[in-house]
């Protein structure tokens, strides 16, 4: 009676392991899917673009993962630079931020946390929270606070649409608009 009785208790408990794995089988499953493990992992990339044997940009980061699946991307989770160039092979424009990720598909790129953007031919700096980058519609979107440098005004605002070359832009919510003097003391 009594062996009867403790095969029937590992009988329920080999039962219940069984049916309480059901949810950690199924998380398990869920982490190990090939859209949520990187299938590319690079670090300190160093990456130059070229067309006909002229240097187009060049990307750097500490770390670059590439994910595959029905909506492939690539992540920057620590940053990266980017610095573009014209057909002489000078440097037109530059974009650093501390996170960056790329949706292939949609042709966007989203960039987070002390990003700056700068001219280099107008020498003006952008610098906000966050950008994106359609690179379908070739523009660029800050959609939070915004701070323009250039040589002779620093221009506060809410957010901003531009060009992704930054000559044609509108800045909403302008907050302030102050001129810079240039030191004569020198």
């Amino acid at each position: 009676m009594i062996r009867n009785l403790l095969k029937s208790v590992v009988i329920v408990l080999a039962i219940g392991a069984l049916f309480s794995c059901e949810n950690s089988i199924k998380i398990v499953q869920k982490m190990n899917a090939a859209d949520t493990l990187a299938a590319l992992t690079a670090i300190d990339i160093h990456y130059v673009r070229t067309d006909s044997g002229r240097r187009q940009l060049v990307l750097n980061s500490p770390l670059l993962l590439k994910y595959d699946g029905e909506k492939p991307y690539t992540e920057f989770p620590k940053g990266f630079s980017i610095a573009f160039y014209d057909t002489t092979g000078n440097i037109t424009s530059t974009i650093k931020a501390n996170y960056g990720v790329r949706w292939k598909d949609k042709g966007l790129l989203v960039s987070r946390g002390n990003v700056v953007v700068r001219n280099v031919k107008k020498k003006e700096q952008l610098n906000t929270e966050s950008l994106i980058w359609n690179e379908k519609k070739h523009i660029i979107f800050a959609p939070g606070f915004v701070k323009i440098t250039s040589p002779d005004k620093v221009i506060y605002g809410d957010s901003m649409v531009s060009n992704e070359n930054f000559t044609r832009r509108t800045i909403y919510g302008i907050r302030g608009v102050l001129d810079v003097e240039e030191d004569t003391t020198h």
